[in-house]
């Protein structure tokens, strides 16, 4: 975890700085930091989408509709206390969009195209959604994971990477995977916390 990770968990409830590296990189409007955003979250918020029962082209238009929003509002995130997470005001966000694209609806039903679309229009509109919360899926964290996986891959050498991935994923001993790259086994074991630190880095803040 972070220096800054750290400072903020002792300050507890207090806390309001955003540790993560892509979180920063957000409010510095860092190009890449903002890929990397929608590389790891955009395919979430699309799932959330869908299951709130738009149809594939509504809910692209609303995934980029949220992130607009997040652009705007990012300065105003804060981590006041460890229920406050990236993940759930994205949520919450999604959800404010969702309900503004029902609303348009309601007010041009005919525009949506055909008596399928308004049927499943109808449908979204009875279901919507009013939770607070982002919904506990292990298939959406999954699906984060392996997006922030994706985005540090090429910040670490190939056998950096493969050390960390043969030891903390599937599981292979470090007396072996040291014998395979030519490493010792400390190297290994370096290797697997170094890009661990880094995931956690990265993930930090946003569940």
């Amino acid at each position: 975890m972070s220096a800054a990770a750290s400072n903020a968990s002792a300050n507890g409830a207090g806390a309001s700085s955003i540790s993560s590296t892509m979180l920063q990189g957000l409010r510095d409007q860092d190009a890449v930091a903002w890929s990397r955003l929608v590389k790891v979250l955009g395919p979430v918020v699309y799932e959330w989408c869908r299951r709130s029962g738009l149809q594939p082209s509504d809910a692209e238009n609303v995934v980029q509709e949220v992130f607009l929003s997040v652009a705007v509002k990012i300065e105003t995130f804060r981590r006041e206390k460890a229920s406050d997470t990236f993940r759930g005001w994205l949520w919450r966000i999604t959800q404010n969009k969702i309900r503004n694209y029902v609303q348009r609806w309601k007010k041009h039903p005919d525009g949506a195209g055909g008596t399928d679309a308004k049927v499943q229009l109808q449908q979204l509109a009875v279901c919507e959604s009013s939770d607070s919360e982002a919904p506990s899926d292990p298939n959406s964290d999954c699906l984060i994971l392996h997006r922030v996986l994706e985005s540090i891959r090429e910040d670490f050498e190939h056998d950096t990477w493969q050390a960390f991935w043969r030891m903390a994923v599937q599981g292979h001993p470090s007396a072996e995977i040291a014998a395979d790259l030519g490493m010792t086994q400390e190297a290994v074991r370096q290797a697997k916390r170094r890009v661990v630190r880094r995931l956690q880095n990265e993930l930090d803040g946003i569940f």
